[in-house]
């Protein structure tokens, strides 16, 4: 196995893990948050900031480390059409994926307090909600159009 080999290897994995979670986070927080179940929401949403923080940030951190190893081990430029263009789109989705976090942590607190008060969800937390599916379309969108451009590499 060569060094090129493993830093890929890490480098898809990365990729794996931000979709893999976004999904899996948004499947569900979305049908947690359509149960109404109060304390249901509270715990989903508790697991969600967790897998956020745990996953998808330490692959955050580790894509852009295993890139640029990658770049260096293959000389391959950073003028390269396909790298700029995602390197664009992963600023893109970190725009969105930033303020999501914290979304899920307010929601988080919002739904724990409606659990221990027995109390309906605020109106804050829908107006969140609403928002964070919202910013979840650009952002999965923008690591899709990464995940096919580093593949691809159409130009």
């Amino acid at each position: 196995m060569t060094l090129y080999f493993l830093v890929k290897f890490l480098h898809v994995l990365g990729a794996i893990v931000i979709l893999g979670t976004g999904t899996g986070i948004a499947f569900f927080m979305l049908m947690a948050h359509r149960t109404d179940d109060v304390e249901f929401i509270a715990r989903t949403a508790s697991v969600v900031v967790i897998a956020d923080a745990i996953f998808t940030l330490s692959a955050v951190i580790l894509q852009p480390v295993s890139g640029g190893l990658l770049m260096m081990l293959s000389a391959t430029s950073i003028t390269e059409h396909w790298l700029l263009a995602s390197l664009a789109l992963y600023a893109i989705a970190g725009l969105f994926w930033i303020p999501v976090v914290f979304m899920q942590i307010e929601m988080r607190d919002l739904a724990r307090k409606a659990a221990t008060q027995r109390s309906a969800l605020p109106q804050r937390y829908h107006v969140l909600f609403r928002r964070w599916f919202a910013f979840g379309f650009p952002g999965f969108g923008a690591t899709m159009l990464i995940l096919w451009l580093m593949i691809a590499k159409p130009f």
